[in-house]
């Protein structure tokens, strides 16, 4: 007897520190994961209808120091309403608000007009001094709710990767960006967060038992705000000087695929996007459009040339200037040759069509397809973004025509997006690995748990060996190549490449003859990367070549990063 009398205790005492732990735990989340759903309860001043309350998690850009920054969180105000049907003087109760508020006349007068409507908002976004002035009034017909509205800190900041939030509908939901890829983890209890504290405790205990996963929640991005910002600036004044129909840079450790920025111009407010008139401008063409980048592809070909064993760097060729392709002669960029002994250096350094041609038909058909292939081309990204586009191949992966494959060596012929782009040259820096582009790194659940984002990395064809030789190329063209090697840096060895590609006419076919994509791409410490940086520029006007275009704004962007993360010298 003594036995059972223990035994029940014992699965007694069990069942009551079950039970309290369950409790506690419960309480926990009310009162500080919940908290500010709970919080609202003691502001009774403004009834809010239920149906109109908006919850949402939050998305943060990440400081280097690791401290979170919002990038778009759910903010509170007020709004005002009138029951037109008790609104007995319209200009008289106009004047009275317009005194606080800025209103639109004819907007108010047409919705106070309404006789059988008994609510119109007239005014959002209003903060608690306009609204406790409002109320001071005490108009007739009038009243003020507290609403909520997603808000972002940054306006322009990172706009269409951020996306925002618009009715579908009658429902509110991500539209574009983090917010669309992600909505089902931002959107937040929407029926009623004013629950009953004991039905909170008491409810689904047995889910809370058998099943922690909770998918409402933040989400933390590897966005840095400094990066992005100098980023953005550094696009935007680039685009006043050179008038280009649109542009784009992506910042990335190519180790792993995380980015610190990304954006492109034209971009828009987020706080107001319904001014907006081309809804083509919410758009991330980073990753939904396709370019051909041109000569920023050579080094994937060399590359592979190289780790084929067919040439070195001091492998030469007779450069004449235009080499003939079936019936298309190529030329080089000046029309000039450089004669007998050019090495592959050279045809790097001096961006020699010719010289890929020479390499294409070293490397051969098939070996350069299986290359490209294993750079990723045939493939999208993976990027943690909606309505990635894929790239545009076909035509030299399944071509019997020699001229595709000549045309692809010297980066024509083939469209990739800048994601798809930056992905493969990742390649070249971290030694031979393709990794997946990616901006969130951690998402926070509202369960108080948090979930780490891992992203695979698989390798490519080129060895580790290759990769360094390729590097080291491709410093000597930063060096000595780049304008003559003006803006290489002393202490810093940096790997660099220009492309300037002809702009494909959609209409008519072929190629505008006075419109060009100019494309940049680098890395550093080269060796060792922290960062990769790939910027692209359509149709800039009164600039022939995509290093009169960039060489200076990519020097600019490295010297802030360089500085901005202390990173110490190389050389």
């Amino acid at each position: 007897m003594k036995y059972n009398f223990l035994s029940r205790t014992r699965v007694i005492f069990l069942c009551i520190s079950i039970f309290a732990t369950i409790l506690i735990g419960k309480i926990f989340l009310i009162q500080v994961v919940h908290s500010s759903s709970y919080s609202e309860k003691a502001d009774r001043q403004y009834s809010t209808p239920s149906s109109n309350i908006f919850e949402r998690g939050t998305i943060y850009f990440s400081r280097k120091d690791g401290q979170l920054v919002s990038a778009a969180l759910q903010t509170t105000g007020f709004k005002v309403a009138i029951n037109p049907t008790k609104i007995l003087v319209k200009e008289s109760v106009y004047q009275e608000l317009s005194k606080i508020i800025t209103l639109d006349y004819n907007d108010f007068i047409t919705k106070a007009s309404k006789e059988n409507d008994p609510y119109e908002e007239i005014a959002n976004h209003l903060t608690k001094e306009e609204a406790d002035a409002i109320s001071s009034l005490k108009i007739p017909g009038l009243s003020i709710y507290k609403e909520k509205w997603r808000f972002y800190p940054g306006n322009y900041l990172a706009s269409q990767t951020l996306g925002f939030v618009a009715y579908k509908g009658d429902e509110l939901e991500g539209r574009y960006g983090l917010e669309r890829q992600y909505n089902s983890t931002l959107s937040m209890n929407k029926d009623n967060p004013y629950v009953n504290f004991f039905a909170e405790v008491f409810s689904n205990i047995s889910d809370t038992i058998l099943n922690s996963k909770d998918e409402e929640g933040d989400i933390v991005t590897t966005i840095e705000p400094g990066v992005q910002s100098f980023l953005e600036k550094t696009l935007q004044d680039v685009k006043d000087k050179y008038q280009a129909d649109s542009m784009g840079g992506i910042i990335m450790n190519p180790e792993d695929g995380s980015i610190y920025a990304l954006g492109s111009k034209p971009d828009f407010d987020l706080n107001n996007f319904s001014k907006v008139k081309n809804n083509a401008t919410f758009s991330n063409p980073l990753v939904e459009n396709v370019l051909e980048f041109g000569s920023v592809v050579k080094p994937l070909v060399m590359a592979a040339a190289i780790d084929k064993g067919v040439v070195t760097a001091n492998t030469t060729y007779d450069d004449k200037g235009s080499v003939l392709v079936e019936d298309h002669t190529i030329y080089n960029f000046d029309k000039k040759g450089r004669g007998p002994g050019t090495t592959m250096q050279e045809v790097l350094s001096q961006s020699l069509n010719t010289g890929m041609v020479f390499v294409e038909k070293k490397l051969g058909k098939q070996s350069m397809r299986d290359y490209f292939i294993s750079y990723g081309i045939k493939d999208k990204t993976g990027v943690d973004l909606p309505n990635e586009t894929s790239n545009l191949v076909s035509n030299f992966l399944i071509s019997p025509r020699e001229i595709e494959d000549a045309n692809a060596a010297f980066g024509q012929g083939i469209a990739l997006t800048p994601i798809g782009m930056i992905r493969a040259l990742a390649s070249l820096s971290n030694g031979g690995n393709l990794v997946v582009p990616h901006i969130v790194q951690k998402i926070k659940y509202n369960n108080g748990t948090e979930k780490e984002m891992i992203y695979e990395k698989k390798p490519v064809k080129i060895s580790k060996t290759t990769a360094e030789e390729i590097t080291r190329m491709l410093v000597n063209v930063m060096d000595k190549g780049v304008e003559g090697g003006k803006p290489q840096l002393e202490h810093y060895s940096v790997a660099v490449k220009t492309g300037t590609a002809q702009v494909a006419n959609n209409e008519t076919g072929g190629y505008y003859e006075d419109r060009h994509t100019h494309s940049f791409f680098g890395y550093f410490p080269a060796y060792n990367p922290k960062f990769i940086i790939f910027l692209y520029a359509v149709n800039p006007k009164g600039v022939p070549y995509a290093v009169q275009t960039w060489a200076n704004p990519f020097l600019s962007i490295t010297k802030f990063l360089i500085n901005y993360y202390e990173i110490p010298p190389d050389r």
